[in-house]
């Protein structure tokens, strides 16, 4: 279950996590929060929805169909995230991991400034895992972070705040090696070689929605994020522009 916002520009958000969901071959479902109109250059306008119809496909979802795993990604507000965080612990949703969207590849704020702490204390308190990248993880924790002991001190903290197991990415790192540093109380690397490509739009969605995807199907943590890896490099290696701007990803790209 993704429980996210839309893209109209169709490379992010509920568009990206069930294009990722189907490629993995798990059955996907969605709790849309609120509505985007963008593309690939710009986020033009944010609708959220109402509470009433945000608890009514949790309703309709877990009453019925239910679900694995779960992941959330752009939830804009700190009422949306309330409604999340209470729907989620009402049902008593497992295997949450928590994308902390902020801020677009456009450069325009996804999550309210007054939402942070209630994502950090709520939300990620009954999340399996967070996958900050590092602007998030320095918003997060507060620390400032110039290389890998500093990720690897951010992902101790965001353990230590929040109980949640910490992936925090290394994707903003300058460097010609990406290294993402997990920790679930003692330290786990993932290295691979950076791609060079304007195409990344939706890779946090599409990375969050594979651990998810990997988690339903009953994989550890450890080999979940090692499986999602390997496909999201093989999504971007096989990406296409598209627009102007920043181009998606191949959530195909395995499907012949």
């Amino acid at each position: 279950m993704t429980v996210a916002s839309t893209d109209s520009g169709g490379g992010a958000g509920i568009m990206a996590d069930l294009k990722t969901l189907t490629a993995l071959k798990v059955f996907g479902t969605a709790v849309i929060v609120s509505l985007t109109a963008q593309n690939s250059v710009s986020v033009k306008s944010i609708y959220e929805l109402p509470d009433d119809f945000i608890k009514d496909q949790f309703y309709e979802i877990l009453s019925d169909i239910g679900t694995d795993a779960a992941k959330t990604g752009m939830l804009f507000s700190e009422r949306i995230i309330n409604t999340v965080y209470n729907e989620m612990k009402s049902y008593n949703v497992r295997n949450i991991v928590v994308d902390p969207v902020m801020v677009s590849k456009t450069g325009v704020r996804l999550l309210k400034e007054d939402a942070i702490n209630t994502l950090i204390n709520k939300l990620m308190s009954i999340a399996t895992l967070v996958t900050p990248n590092i602007p998030e993880a320095e918003v997060i924790t507060g620390i400032k972070i110039l290389n890998l002991n500093d990720m690897k001190s951010a992902a101790r903290k965001i353990y230590e705040m929040t109980g949640a197991f910490a992936l925090v990415k290394g994707g903003h790192m300058n460097s010609d090696v990406s290294q993402d540093v997990l920790y679930t109380g003692e330290f786990s690397y993932y290295s691979d070689k950076r791609i060079y490509t304007k195409n990344t739009h939706g890779t946090g969605d599409t990375l969050s929605s594979a651990i998810a995807a990997y988690l339903a199907m009953g994989k550890k943590i450890d080999d979940a994020i090692a499986l999602a890896k390997e496909y999201i490099e093989g999504a971007i290696l096989n990406s296409f522009p598209m627009g102007k701007g920043y181009g998606p990803l191949n959530h195909f790209w395995r499907i012949k």
